[in-house]
């Protein structure tokens, strides 16, 4: 979302700001679309609050409404686009607080690019949500082969660490109450006070950590926007440095035990998977095996090398990642991102191809009738199983050196 920075006064409480609201409002933060999806995106909403009065944050220009219309269009001016429009960022959770302030919102939603396509009842039942939940992240549905990045390290690390189901902790529909928003921005704008406006936040992470509450909403069908570098070391490197420096600020938090927060089960659909092509994938993962062998030896332990060595010589149609080697190997890395055991670039590099790695046995093993979802839950599992091997590593890094 191509949003102005800003500078807020967040040290005022919320609640405080909620007491001086005289009616209650939403304001629905949305991102620059084309003129086309704008509008099919207002006439969503008109229909999701027919009888509300409904703020809409706009950077596009805005039209000329009815008076009877329930939406009151709120236009601001970026001052410079967004480098990840494909994702929320520090600079979209700041200028969303400083809205509701300036216009006494008492809810916030933040929708994401392609947010047209979302459906009158999805955007209801977020706003809903928001109203007795501090943080409400949407659910998506998608095909066996989409966000395998979310469903190899992102929503794994974060439901072990953080104690959270949804399964997007890097969700781009969401709803806040206003005291979330303001956590959010008060964690944004030590970014944007360095101009890293387009930096990712991660609002479970910050929920779990206020112990705030935390809903998840399904969000079906959706269209989904795509990074304009599809280059996967780029990508990879982006979101999970960002998701281990995270983990990182955070350890005084995740460290401590807890358990998963409970939320209501979602409706799953087991997708009937082809035959994958994993040639090039483990072409990859070999090559690496080969070459950055080196590299690996001074991440990860002898047992973790052995397991990659003997993955190493099977099949294609045979080869399995055990969920419990995955867990170890991103765990080490989430560790020597901190402990800066190598060059942060370059270890983060070296993830890439262990993920295709991952990826290939996934996809192996779901095409042999195993439903995607039973193996990504049972992988979360193993990363919950894994843990105290993290939180031991992180207190004495140097009792487990390989």
């Amino acid at each position: 979302m191509a949003s102005a920075q800003t500078n807020i006064d967040l040290s005022s409480n919320a609640s405080a700001t909620s007491a001086t609201t005289t009616t209650s409002s939403t304001l629905v933060s949305l991102v620059p679309l084309s003129q086309d999806a704008f509008e099919t995106t207002l006439s969503n909403l008109a229909l999701a609050f027919p009888n509300d009065t409904v703020l809409v944050a706009t950077p596009d220009t805005a039209p000329q409404l009815s008076s009877g219309s329930p939406l009151r269009i709120i236009p601001y001016t970026p001052t410079a686009v967004s480098a990840t429009p494909w994702v929320l960022t520090a600079a979209d959770y700041l200028n969303t607080y400083k809205l509701a302030q300036e216009n006494r919102a008492t809810t916030c939603l933040l929708l994401g690019a392609e947010c047209q396509s979302l459906q009158p009842e999805t955007i209801r039942a977020l706003a809903k949500s928001a109203l007795t939940c501090d943080l409400s992240v949407a659910h998506y549905e998608l095909g066996p082969r989409e966000g395998l990045v979310n469903s190899a390290i992102l929503y794994p690390v974060t439901r072990a660490l953080f104690g959270t189901r949804p399964r997007f902790p890097l969700a781009i529909d969401l709803g806040l109450s206003l005291r979330m928003a303001n956590r959010l921005a008060s964690t944004a704008q030590r970014f944007t006070a360095t101009s890293q406006d387009d930096s990712f936040l991660w609002p479970l992470a910050e929920a779990a950590t206020a112990n705030f509450t935390i809903a998840e909403v399904e969000a079906t069908p959706r269209t989904f926007p795509q990074p304009a570098n599809r280059d996967l070391n780029s990508l990879l490197a982006l979101i999970a440095g960002s998701l281990f420096s995270d983990v990182d600020a955070k350890a005084s938090f995740w460290q401590r035990a807890r358990g998963t927060q409970p939320v209501q089960p979602l409706p799953q659909t087991n997708h009937v998977a082809e035959p994958p092509d994993t040639a090039s994938m483990l072409d990859a993962f070999r090559l690496a095996y080969t070459n950055l062998h080196e590299i690996w030896s001074l991440v990860l332990p002898p047992n973790s090398l052995l397991g990659l060595k003997k993955l190493s010589m099977l099949q294609p149609e045979s080869f399995r990642m055990p969920d419990n080697l995955w867990a170890r190997i991103v765990y080490d890395f989430i560790l020597a991102y901190r402990l800066r055991t190598i060059n942060r670039g370059h270890l983060l590099g070296a993830l890439t191809p262990l993920y295709l790695a991952w990826v290939a046995s996934h996809l192996t093993l779901i095409s042999t009738g195993t439903p995607p979802e039973k193996h990504i839950q049972d992988l979360a599992v193993a990363f919950e199983a894994d843990k105290p091997y993290l939180v031991s590593r992180w207190r004495w890094p140097d009792r487990f050196n390989p």
